[in-house]
């Protein structure tokens, strides 16, 4: 971000003490601004400027990751993959005895795959449907087939690294769920998870120029197409018990119907329920120019350029929008679509 948003600190009560973060399990760091797919959910591929965290400026942080106990990195985009340093990145956190988790569009799984089974503790991928469904959203010609090679890669070279994959449910691929499914089976993926798309955050590429109403209507769903996607769920139910009782599919029918609900509540404009997170309390988005979010979707709250990634955690502003941050209340909370609840 070239520019942090401007938190007004209110005076009235705070819902939480504020309180400095002594612990820090997770860290999902933003390594590439670019990425390699022109998906129709987000305007991230429409950024006009380039640029990518260098390993060295980690240096910067190597005593706040060990004092925070930092256990767990998300490399993410963009797509982290295109990171030329991105050897560099791992063996660093490697040396600190960090996880790290991959989360990549997987059209350069094949072509990275000897660093990924040598340095990379688990991938998610990206897959929004059966072969043609997916390569449609994403824009890329063949690119479910290239994340096949690049499977088939990976796993010649390390069978054990788990490779799971999201989808994001929106207009184009909300009757194909099953088929979903299946395509996740047919990859040889570990498991799969579901989550609604986000038309209405200021997150990817939006935060100059959120979604308008016309622009949103075309990932969201009509009223038929909420029927449909309801219908699709139960039959998914249905049809792969097996898959919910081994988590291979991560939802469980509850959490699967939930998907269904957060599009009715857009579509009904009634308020809706914010999830169970914990996000802002026990991780931190840092984005390639040292800007620290509190999740991905609220605004910037601190920026590491002149201060440790400690430091900054802490920063009285940062501190601030904790203890005033009421989650089931919070417009952005209500909204969420990607939330963590770690324990």
């Amino acid at each position: 971000m070239a520019q942090l948003y401007s938190i007004s600190i209110q005076p009235p009560l705070s819902i939480h003490p504020p309180a400095p973060i002594t612990k820090l399990p997770i860290l999902l760091l933003n390594i590439h601004t670019q990425c390699n797919c022109r998906c129709v959910m987000c305007d991230i591929w429409q950024r006009e400027d380039s640029s990518e965290l260098r390993a060295a400026s980690l240096e910067h942080h190597r005593d706040s990751l060990i004092s925070l106990g930092v256990q767990w990195v998300v490399l993410t985009g963009g797509e982290p993959l295109l990171n030329r340093d991105l050897p560099a990145i791992i063996e660093f956190f490697r040396t600190l005895g960090i996880r790290i988790t991959l989360l990549s569009t997987g059209l350069l799984l094949r072509s990275k795959a000897a660093l990924i089974a040598e340095g990379i503790n688990e991938v998610i991928l990206s897959i929004d449907g059966p072969p043609e469904i997916h390569n449609a959203i994403r824009r890329i010609p063949r690119a479910f087939e290239t994340i096949a090679r690049g499977v088939e890669t990976l796993r010649a070279l390390n069978p054990d690294i788990p490779i799971n994959c999201r989808t994001t449910i929106q207009k184009q691929n909300h009757t194909h769920l099953r088929a979903t499914v299946a395509a996740a089976h047919s990859l040889g993926l570990n498991s799969i998870s579901f989550l609604p798309a986000d038309v209405s955050s200021s997150s990817f590429n939006r935060e100059l120029q959120p979604w308008p109403t016309a622009r949103q209507n075309e990932i969201a769903l009509t009223a038929s197409e909420l029927t449909a996607l309801e219908n699709e769920i139960e039959l998914l139910i249905e049809a792969h018990q097996s898959d919910l009782r081994t988590r291979f599919i991560a939802e469980n029918e509850t959490k699967l119907r939930r998907i269904a609900t957060r599009f009715r509540e857009h579509l009904e404009g009634t308020v809706p329920q914010s999830p169970r997170c914990n996000a802002p309390w026990v991780s931190t988005v840092m984005e390639v120019d040292g800007t620290l979010r509190p999740c991905f979707f609220h605004p910037p709250f601190a920026s590491t350029t002149n201060a440790t990634l400690e430091q900054a955690l802490n920063s009285q502003l940062a501190q601030a929008f904790r203890s005033q941050l009421d989650v089931s209340s919070n417009p952005t909370c209500q909204r969420c679509v990607c939330s963590l609840n770690y324990r």
